[in-house]
């Protein structure tokens, strides 16, 4: 593994994956997560194998956490991330998130633009020690290759937009991203966000019930595009994130990093 030169906290190392082995400890996780926990549909293969994966993965760098208390000396895959920049997405010729929105203000932005996508946390360790170590990570990766914006699919788990009401209204009303990078759901798979007016939020209790992912976007700054998308196959009700790491307030920035 390629620790990115972050230094091991407790029993936790985070790095990237750089071994067939630790892409299918990902993949694993993932499958784990994502279909046994959280009820997503696999593909008979996925289920073969009790993997989660797609044609991103050979062409994407993926973030890892090791707890090195468990099956030592090499420690388990506790938690993990998806990192595609634009130069390796050439290779294949799409993002992820394009299968859902409408990127091209992401496209055109001029500056080295990363996907971030799959990000998930064992059961046994969703806790401030792993989420930090999975930022530090993140932080490392941005600053080895220059990144300055942020962006992806985010996800509130169940695909009733109207139970999510609260949730998708906060996000439009108080986190829309400016006009120049307002991503838009395609319109065949648009939902609107705006299904409870400002006033009627309760913003305390929205943010305690926000997924812990999207709440990190939020404590660095992260804007939300317009629309969200229901992902049947994933049981989720997917957001569109951005974090333009280059305007970033000098408060977010020394969180972030």
């Amino acid at each position: 593994m390629d620790n990115l030169g972050v230094l091991p906290a407790g029993s936790l190392g985070v790095g990237l994956a750089n071994t067939d082995a630790e892409l299918q400890a990902v993949q694993s996780l993932r499958y784990q997560v994502f279909y046994e926990e959280m009820g997503a549909t696999p593909t008979a293969e996925m289920a073969l194998r009790g993997q989660d994966f797609d044609v991103f993965d050979p062409v994407a760098d993926h973030l890892l956490v090791l707890d090195y208390d468990l099956d030592p000396p090499h420690g388990r895959v506790v938690g993990c991330y998806r990192m595609l920049r634009r130069e390796p997405m050439e290779r294949i010729g799409r993002f992820y998130s394009a299968s859902e929105y409408d990127i091209t203000p992401v496209l055109d932005f001029s500056g080295n633009i990363m996907e971030l996508g799959r990000s998930c946390v064992a059961p046994t360790h969703r806790n401030r020690a792993t989420m930090q170590m999975l930022w530090r990570g993140l932080a490392a990766y941005v600053r080895r290759h220059d990144v300055s914006l942020l962006f992806g699919c985010a996800s509130l788990y169940g695909t009733d937009p109207s139970v999510l009401a609260p949730q998708l209204s906060y996000l439009y009303h108080r986190h829309l991203a400016p006009g120049a990078l307002r991503v838009r759901a395609l319109p065949e798979l648009y939902q609107p966000m705006d299904l409870l007016p400002p006033e009627a939020i309760d913003t305390r209790g929205v943010v305690v019930s926000l997924p812990p992912l999207i709440k990190g976007y939020l404590n660095v700054g992260g804007f939300f595009g317009d629309g969200a998308v229901i992902d049947r196959q994933f049981n989720t009700t997917d957001v569109f994130v951005i974090v333009a790491l280059d305007r970033l307030e000098e408060k977010y920035r020394r969180h972030f990093f």
